[in-house]
């Protein structure tokens, strides 16, 4: 279970394409966290957030910056 979900910006329009997890490492793809987000129900502080077909990973709402995924 992540506490912090960091973006990696490195999609075509700077959109995040992979994610990186502090002690698990970089490059994880959005596609991996979504199912753990979703189905698995691992990173309770983190959402899933569809546009276009993309799935993208973002921080529950709850006014702390420290856990949103670009801060």
């Amino acid at each position: 279970m992540a506490k912090i979900i960091k973006g990696n910006h490195d999609g075509k329009n700077g959109e995040n394409k992979t994610y990186t997890i502090p002690g698990r490492g970089s490059n994880i793809l959005g596609k991996t966290l979504a199912r753990e987000i979703e189905k698995e129900n691992k990173h309770p502080n983190y959402g899933v957030y569809e546009r276009n077909g993309e799935k993208y990973i973002r921080g529950k709402a709850d006014n702390k910056k420290n856990n949103n995924v670009n801060n």
